[in-house]
């Protein structure tokens, strides 16, 4: 997801201010590169005829080369009772083929001096590597090689499901912030497959079967559902016929149709009281809003989502923002400090619903009900007064410079077209957002200030520190904890 980075430099802030880029064409022809990035040349788009879709951004400023497999498959799509499987499945793709022991895969790419990882989201799982441009068809032959044939034996999926049950210990069940957020999202949604954790509950991880990721694996891992990103330093027609050679061959299969699951709309506000053993309290205000969906025709919602992200780097996009002077410096409070830190996220996109979220830590004294209110405060104050003209040129431009920055990276560049991808949106669909954003108006900032965050949407969840649940916490297996692995 776009976010406003706090540390660019006066270069990229001017590049940012010379202009957006053209609209590209559809994606059967190329699109041209945004002028905010002239070392980045177009995108070609094509797809095999088993359906795997080929997506090409050719880049020759090193002789490098990123490959993203992206499947449209992620813990959004699992069912209950076998929540975590899409992660396991991604944990087992490492485990080896007909043709490559457990283990082996990393290796070779290493061995050609490559690096390899992966990770899965609620929307999707994405398997990347970057390797030397010279050893691109080998690096396609054995992802090809692992997307399709991919097997392991039960004692294999056993041995790694207790690496992702100690990841879930470390990560999550060892965090009280993590565990407090888990049990928000849980409470802030009740029909979207968002509500349920991406590594699972720990439960079903204990009852997970090799079989269960096995058929998630039959069920979901078909070109159809896949699109293979290269970028680096490439040429179209190479990666045409490499990945005829290496993909094409693999037979095709129907994606699995997908039921709707839509969200209720929320009738009144709900609040969770996480009681753990934490040093501080922690407030999270979540609010339920629209995801920007990148149509090629703007709607009022997505004019809202673009609003909504410039009202969250207003909020906290820079150093000084209105939510660190405010609770943290106490501007406006006579210097009296309310919280140790402030926050605002918003999702932007995602095949699913989207929140925006104020987050505080209560400073000493400070109670969660005062940091709650205190948030709740700056948004009231520019949905009353607006923002600055200043303040809303200086958090578009930053977010436009961070862009720029992080596509000076083949492996953003890749994961920024495979994100679009996932999404359903077009190639140029980076250019179009960082036009659109700059033609945010200060109105439209106070206009959204104004209408998204009722109570009638607010989910508030607390996390109030409490000793007296130290013998409460969860069992720690005895002996050496399982190592966890890169991915």
């Amino acid at each position: 997801m776009p976010s406003i980075d706090k540390r660019c430099c006066a270069f990229l802030v001017a590049l940012a201010m010379l202009g957006t880029g053209a609209l590209a064409q559809p994606s059967a022809t190329p699109v041209p590169a945004s002028p905010f990035a002239a070392a980045t040349p177009a995108v070609q788009q094509f797809t095999l005829a088993n359906g795997l879709t080929v997506i090409v951004r050719p880049d020759r400023r090193a002789p490098t080369v990123v490959q993203m497999l992206w499947v449209r498959v992620g813990s959004m799509d699992e069912v209950d009772g076998t929540t975590g499987v899409a992660h396991a499945l991604e944990h087992m793709m490492f485990k080896g083929t007909p043709d490559i022991k457990p283990g082996e895969f990393s290796r070779r790419v290493a061995a050609m001096g490559g690096v390899d990882n992966a990770f899965t989201s609620r929307d999707a799982t994405a398997y990347h590597m970057q390797i030397p441009a010279r050893r691109l068809e080998t690096a396609m032959q054995l992802e090809a090689d692992r997307f399709a044939r991919n097997q392991w034996d039960d004692d294999e999926f056993r041995r790694e499901i207790e690496v992702i049950k100690e990841e879930r210990r470390q990560r999550t069940e060892e965090s009280p912030r993590a565990l407090m957020f888990e049990a928000l999202s849980a409470m802030v949604f009740q029909a979207s497959p968002y509500r349920r954790p991406v590594v699972g509950w720990m439960s079903d991880l204990e009852a997970m079967t090799p079989d269960d990721a096995r058929a998630f694996y039959r069920r979901w891992y078909v070109p159809a559902n896949a699109a293979l990103v290269i970028a680096g330093d490439v040429d179209v027609a190479q990666v045409r016929a490499l990945a005829e050679k290496h993909f094409g061959a693999i037979p095709s299969a129907a994606v699995p149709p997908r039921k709707p699951r839509e969200e209720p709309v929320q009738a009144g506000p709900r609040r969770l009281e996480y009681r753990a053993v934490a040093d501080q309290a922690l407030v999270a205000l979540a609010y339920k809003v629209p995801p920007w969906r990148g149509a090629e025709v703007d709607s009022e919602t997505d004019r809202d989502a673009l609003a909504l992200t410039v009202l969250s780097a207003v909020l906290d996009g820079y150093d000084g923002a209105r939510l660190d002077r405010a609770l943290v410096q106490g501007v406006g409070t006579g210097g009296k400090r309310l919280a140790d830190s402030a926050g605002s996220s918003y999702g932007l996109m995602g095949r699913g619903p989207q929140l925006f979220m104020l987050t505080a830590v209560p400073a000493s004294g400070v109670t969660p009900e005062m940091a709650s209110a205190a948030l709740k405060a700056e948004v009231a104050r520019i949905a009353r007064d607006g923002v600055q003209e200043a303040e809303l040129q200086r958090v578009k431009t930053q977010w436009m410079a961070g862009e720029i920055y992080k596509l000076d990276s083949v492996a953003n560049q890749a994961r920024e077209l495979g994100g679009y991808w996932v999404n359903g949106m077009a190639l140029d669909t980076g250019d179009r957002l960082m036009a659109r954003l700059r033609a945010v108006t200060a109105a439209q900032v106070q206009s959204v200030a104004q209408r998204y965050f009722s109570d009638e949407q607010l989910t508030t969840g607390v996390l109030m520190p409490d000793p007296s649940r130290r013998e409460a916490a969860p069992a720690v297996p005895a002996g050496p904890r399982p190592a966890l692995t890169r991915h």
